[in-house]
């Protein structure tokens, strides 16, 4: 696929898919309303660690959906995968770092906003992205990539992430 196709295919399923479950739906949990379940001393460093996890998790979801135009040709989305396999980035570290950083964003939020339900959610959000993981990504990419993604897994955990980078 040409770049700029897939910029623009990415960019819509940025809104769609990680938009929707990261952003949108929390709204509807938490209305983004502030809540004080602990007390002050507490929630400050929460909040400030919270807004961190968020910045950071859209930053490394940005990071990864570019990673998937630029190196992979290709988009996320499984109708339109990259041609190459993604290696770079953030995914020289884990194999899934848009999921992380979902995950990270959503718990994020719920020590942002002091939303238990959030965390809830979070937790909830853990089965039908572990099993579409386990049971179509992987066996998918092992089929398109063969050899090369048997060493990248081998190498690079899938959800947490290691502290130096693999290099093909």
């Amino acid at each position: 696929m040409r770049r700029t196709p897939a910029a623009a295919v990415s960019a819509t399923f940025f809104a769609a898919g990680p938009g929707v479950v990261a952003v949108l739906v929390p709204y509807w949990i938490s209305g983004w309303r502030l809540r004080d379940p602990f007390p002050g001393p507490v929630m400050i460093p929460l909040r400030a660690l919270g807004a961190v996890l968020v910045l950071a998790g859209l930053a490394v979801l940005v990071h990864a959906f570019v990673r998937f135009v630029i190196e992979g040709l290709g988009t996320p989305i499984p109708v339109a995968p990259p041609d190459r396999l993604v290696v770079g980035g953030f995914y020289r570290y884990v194999r899934n770092p848009m999921y992380v950083a979902i995950f990270a964003a959503v718990i994020g939020q719920a020590m942002l906003l002091g939303d238990p339900w959030l965390l809830l959610y979070a937790a909830v959000l853990v089965i039908p992205i572990w099993s579409f993981v386990h049971w179509y990504e992987e066996p998918h990419l092992r089929r398109k990539f063969g050899a090369d993604y048997d060493t990248y897994r081998a190498h690079v955990p899938g959800w947490w992430p290691r502290l130096h980078p693999y290099r093909a």
